[in-house]
């Protein structure tokens, strides 16, 4: 899925920046112990849909197996002191995640979940992604940012912000061409947004948009692409690539959406003619069908053109945008029965998944919101976060941070001097002596216009006062043209040839290589001078 604005005649949507739509996990965050029982291992849903001939082509989950005899890792951590990484998995086989493990390896700093191991036969692991056609390189999510209760067991989700995103790019096993394919995932019914693209499923595998069919992802969000939806959302629907369909060509009223705090969102799709579309509440209750019936006939989607990629928290050509969270998904090799659905439904609700209410601190951090620079420009921004728990010991980071710009871990001040232009994703990340941690995202946007360390623009003149064979004198003068002003600058220019410099009056010199060509482009504390 690409994000896109809305033009006159074409059901579009407009894409909700993620500087807006940014949100604080702070209140959800804290120490996590793994109290509880340990889940039996009884048919899983990985185990029930084999069963059915549908067998899982993937099949991830930070907070338990999805295979009874599972007993590897389900995610990795990447500890943000020393860079050190820790395996995660389950208490026993077929049983919960060892959040304790976590909490242990993290404790007195913060970490990321970098991989999202694939627990199926097919090893379609998940890492963090790069680059796309319509994103830049994603970030790890904050490790402790979404503590949940799955069977009394207290565990973490993912929580996908903005610039948050998960893929496999090389996969195996995974559909292809028009071959059918189903897949679900448990994600939060609250915790939403209508950025562009909340998914799990199918995608292109150069991340880039190429075109009808070419994807085949849950999305889960608020955005209605096709207008009119049935009210606010948020909706279980198809990303197919170019549209998220609620049903039949794109607009279902009949899709009412889901909007319990856990949720169950599935699709599936035979690849040549059908697509249906299901949702449920993860806690209790059965799935309702939303749609079920002939795909799309926009051009493209039947047959669908299926490259088999996987991602999580992204459209096909990385958009990323979106805010959702993501508990466990599986994706699966042929179109699954309605009574392997019922039933891995079943024992989604049977997991019990609950709240993380209780048992632990909290860590609130307050959003500095969406700041704005200028390279060459000191800036500084002091971030403030509080304890429920009194006479606690805080230590802050921060990743996705401008180039030049750096993090007191123990004061929480960002200071330095941008030295690059562009948006960036910033996550902070505090926590405590117990492990508890609350974070923030924000956008920080480092403009490269202007000159000089006072933001002002500059004009640099070049002449050559005297000749003689093998050398030359060339006086450079610059002008200050703002309405600031400089202090400290360096200029930097280039010449194409083999000479070089040999004195300098009136400033410092690193030598260059040079022709007798004089320069023709000049750069003022790494902003362009006219």
């Amino acid at each position: 899925m690409f994000a896109r604005s809305r033009l006159q005649g074409l059901r579009r949507a407009l894409l909700v920046a993620g500087a807006s739509v940014a949100l604080t996990a702070g209140t959800l965050a804290g120490a996590l112990a793994s109290s509880g029982t340990s889940q039996a291992a009884a048919s899983l849903p990985c185990d029930i849909y084999a069963a059915a001939g549908t067998p899982c082509a993937a099949a991830h989950g930070t907070v338990r197996a999805l295979y009874a005899a599972y007993n590897g890792p389900l995610y990795q951590v990447k500890r943000a002191s020393d860079g050190a990484t820790l395996n995660i998995g389950t208490l026993t086989a077929g049983g919960y995640a060892n959040a304790a493990a976590q909490n242990a390896f993290c404790a007195g700093t913060s970490c990321i979940i970098t991989e999202i191991y694939d627990q199926s036969p097919q090893h379609n692991n998940l890492t963090i992604a790069g680059p796309g056609g319509n994103g830049g390189q994603d970030v790890g999510a904050n490790a402790a940012a979404l503590p949940v209760t799955v069977g009394g067991n207290r565990v973490y989700g993912v929580f996908v912000s903005p610039g948050v995103g998960y893929r496999d790019n090389a996969t195996t096993g995974v559909a292809t061409g028009a071959q059918p394919q189903g897949a679900y995932m448990v994600a939060s019914g609250t915790h939403v947004n209508g950025g562009c693209c909340f998914d799990y499923g199918n995608a292109e595998t150069n991340s880039r948009d190429n075109g009808n069919g070419h994807m085949d992802a849950i999305n889960f969000s608020t955005e209605c692409w096709f207008a009119p939806c049935s009210g606010s959302g948020p909706w279980v629907q198809a990303d197919l690539e170019n549209g998220l369909f609620a049903g039949a060509n794109g607009s279902d009223t009949n899709n009412k959406g889901n909007s319990s705090a856990f949720v169950t969102a599935l699709l599936k799709n035979n690849g040549t003619t059908t697509y249906a579309i299901k949702g449920g509440n993860a806690q209790s209750g059965s799935l309702t069908t939303w749609y079920n019936g002939p795909l799309p006939n926009l051009g493209g989607y039947a047959p669908m053109h299926q490259e088999g990629a996987i991602i999580l928290g992204t459209g096909g050509d990385n958009s990323n945008s979106s805010a959702g969270s993501f508990f466990e998904g599986v994706m699966t090799s042929g179109y699954p029965t309605d009574a392997a659905d019922s039933a891995v439904q079943a024992n989604i609700v049977s997991a019990g998944y609950g709240s993380a209410s209780g048992g632990g601190n909290t860590v609130t951090v307050t959003n500095p919101g969406s700041r704005t620079g200028t390279v060459g420009t000191a800036a500084s921004v002091q971030i403030s976060a509080s304890d429920s728990a009194a006479g606690q010991t805080l230590t802050y980071s921060a990743s996705g941070l401008p180039p030049g710009l750096s993090i007191n871990s123990a004061t929480g001040l960002i200071s330095g001097t941008p030295t690059a232009a562009g948006t960036f994703n910033v996550t902070l990340t505090v926590t405590d002596a117990t492990g508890a941690s609350g974070s923030a995202t924000f956008t920080w946007t480092i403009s490269g216009s202007g000159g000089g360390g006072g933001g002002s623009s500059c004009h640099v003149s070049y002449a050559r006062s005297s000749e003689w064979p093998g050398g030359f004198v060339a006086n450079i003068t610059i002008s200050d043209t703002g309405a600031a002003a400089i202090n400290g600058w360096t200029l930097t220019f280039t010449f194409p040839g083999d000479q070089k410099v040999t004195n300098a009056w009136n400033a410092t010199v690193t030598p260059w290589a040079a022709d007798d060509t004089s320069p023709t482009s000049f750069a003022l504390n790494g902003t362009t001078c006219s």
